[in-house]
């Protein structure tokens, strides 16, 4: 299938006028969704890491540290990604199925248009350029919840600022970004493989949406893993 999604495009306006549309729709539409989920993550990981931390021997801005280093390696490029694998893989899905068992897809080959390429390039695209934005997104608002957490009184803002600088690795968020192209690409094409190949009707277009979600999440946890393993060990 990935051999026919990435074949030249019969019209570049066609194809660019879908990248829009699935821009918006799987990118802009989530950013919503990342933004509460970040910020009030961000806020309960400082909490509960100043909680888990209190000691008189251990400095207050290790808090920040703790926080700061569990949002760039964590929370916003794997945790998002298992959000979107829910929000987005499902919507692809059940999109793609619904267009197949509508014979929709069928008509798409009879007008000479590779249905592979158009229905779901687009997406991979729009996807795997957005998602790092999101994910870039999520860590500052992850970031501005603990200093918002900070504020009341879970220790000072001064110490929890001077802990966001301390021992910072830049190479983290390089990290964080590589999985997040390709986790969004997981996402895109295992979701559109159950839906362009569903075969029946509406019941198994529901049945391959939930096992499109559950790939999905199964390969970013797994990936996840290979990822941390090749990037940083």
């Amino acid at each position: 299938m990935l051999g026919r999604t990435f074949r030249k495009p019969e019209s570049r306006s066609m194809y660019y006028k879908a990248f829009i549309s699935d821009l918006d729709l799987l990118g802009l539409n989530s950013l919503a969704l990342v933004t509460v989920i970040s910020v009030f993550v961000g806020a309960v990981v400082t909490i509960q890491t100043a909680f888990n931390l209190d000691d008189p021997l251990v400095p207050d801005y290790y808090v920040a540290i703790a926080t700061r280093e569990s949002i760039i390696l964590e929370f916003s490029p794997t945790i998002v990604s298992l959000i979107l694998a829910g929000k987005v893989g499902s919507n692809i899905a059940s999109t793609l199925g619904s267009m197949r068992v509508s014979e929709q897809i069928d008509a798409l080959e009879v007008m000479g248009v590779n249905p592979a390429s158009y229905l779901i390039a687009p997406k991979v695209l729009a996807l795997v350029f957005f998602n790092p934005i999101l994910i870039i997104i999520s860590m500052f608002l992850g970031v501005l919840g603990g200093y918002v957490a900070s504020m009341g009184g879970v220790m000072t803002v001064s110490d929890y600022v001077y802990g966001l600088t301390v021992d910072f690795v830049p190479y983290h968020i390089t990290y964080a970004l590589i999985k997040s192209f390709v986790f969004a690409f997981l996402i895109v094409t295992i979701s559109a493989y159950y839906g362009f190949f569903v075969k029946g009707g509406a019941i198994e277009v529901g049945i391959n949406s939930t096992k499109a979600v559950v790939s999905s999440s199964v390969a970013i946890i797994v990936s996840n893993y290979m990822l941390t393993n090749l990037l940083l060990v």
